[in-house]
């Protein structure tokens, strides 16, 4: 999309295919939605502190299958498309170096003529050859790459450990009530609906409104203030967090809990997504972009299994079963605003794609309309008759 995309709406174009994210997120939360509400209807149970081995159903285990499966028909969907879908023109005639393909390729998706011009794509590739390993490579773009990486592992170790744990968090605030008091078809339709909520109220939004400012207040400036929002909403959890477990509290604390969705989507959640793709040359593009979402999904890693343990209760009488005692939930808030504060600070080594922006792909296109006619060459002026000598008997 980076490359298909116009410059003055690529960043909207390619904010519009991530903001698909969000949809997915709520579909799913929907979807588990339904199918544990209706195992819930058909299959009712005790709570697990009244009869544990009763409060989870035989039936119970095709929720979680089901959901699964439901969960592979989009991508199934999509296949037969891409399969469809060519090569960008900027990497077959760059790096393939087959310009006469890319010029039927841009022709197909134009549709326009496309005159390829092989001439200007080998000098194009010889003044751009050097690797990904070379001096010049981080000379040009190295600090980039350390921008956006860090950033974007910075980023999944916050934006997955708010993700994957709001189960947790809606339970040290008393939202929803403990799992020992619900059976687990009970706790699966109240775990989806409280997620299915906040997707709703916070992710969703977050992410169209990143289609619809990108560019006009530019990627540098929705990520810093995206890193610095979630930094102030998860202080504002953290420092008061007492005041919010209280009964009658648990709404304030949850739209100020959405607001750390919506400013990660209105932020690096999807600008750490879109640079990258735009600021690297084409023929490395895929790969520097490659290596910045591999630092995000280790960032993702840490997230994970570090608010696993950082989570649990310091009194360890109060832990989950299996697990050793952790700094809690309200200090693990605080380490989760200092990361993001710290994806604030890198934020300053990513440049702002207006002044990298992506290179023209070396071809020149011509419609198909009627050309106008050649312009009329003007006869010649008729020739000068050459005046006679003058005879002997001119005076």
């Amino acid at each position: 999309m980076s490359e298909y995309a116009n410059k003055k709406t690529r960043g909207a174009f390619i904010a519009a295919v991530f903001a698909m994210q969000g949809f997915g997120i709520l579909a799913g939360g929907i979807v588990t939605l339904i199918i544990s509400a209706a195992f819930k209807a058909r299959f009712d149970a005790p709570a697990y502190q009244d009869d544990p081995a009763g409060s989870t159903v035989s039936q119970a285990d095709y929720v979680w299958r089901i959901i699964l499966m439901l969960g592979a028909a989009p991508a199934l969907l999509t296949y037969y498309w891409r399969m469809k879908m060519p090569e960008t023109a900027r990497y077959t005639a760059l790096v393939a170096k087959n310009a006469k393909q890319a010029a039927s390729d841009m022709s197909k998706v134009l549709q326009v003529d496309i005159v390829e011009e092989p001439e200007k794509v080998e000098e194009l590739v010889r003044s751009r050859e050097f690797g990904l390993f070379s001096r010049q490579f981080v000379r040009r773009h190295g600090l980039h790459l350390l921008g956006t990486s860090t950033t974007w592992f910075l980023l999944d170790i916050a934006f997955y450990s708010q993700n994957l744990f709001q189960k947790d968090i809606f339970s040290a605030i008393n939202w929803i009530p403990k799992a020992k008091t619900m059976s687990a078809l009970e706790e699966v339709y109240k775990i989806s609906r409280a997620q299915t909520l906040i997707a709703l109220c916070g992710t969703v939004p977050g992410y169209w409104v990143t289609v619809l400012l990108i560019d006009r207040i530019g990627r540098f400036a929705i990520q810093l203030l995206g890193f610095f929002m979630m930094t102030v909403f998860m202080l504002g959890l953290a420092v008061p967090y007492h005041h919010w477990t209280t009964p009658g509290h648990h709404a304030g604390f949850l739209v100020m809990y959405a607001f750390t969705f919506f400013f990660a989507n209105f932020g690096p959640n999807s600008t750490t997504f879109i640079v990258p793709a735009e600021i690297f040359p084409a023929r490395l593009r895929s790969t520097c972009h490659g290596i910045s979402a591999a630092a995000g999904k280790a960032g993702a890693i840490v997230g994970a299994f570090g608010f696993l343990y950082a989570a649990q209760n310091q009194d360890k009488a109060l832990d989950d079963p299996g697990y050793p005692a952790g700094i809690g939930v309200r200090n693990s808030l605080f380490v989760l605003a200092g990361i993001s504060f710290l994806g604030l600070l890198f934020t300053f080594l990513v440049p702002s794609p207006r002044a990298s922006r992506s290179r023209r792909c070396p071809a020149r296109t011509r419609t198909t309309t009627t050309p106008p006619p050649p312009p009329t060459t003007p006869p010649p002026p008729p020739a000068a008759t050459p005046e006679p000598f003058p005879s002997r008997s001119d005076p």
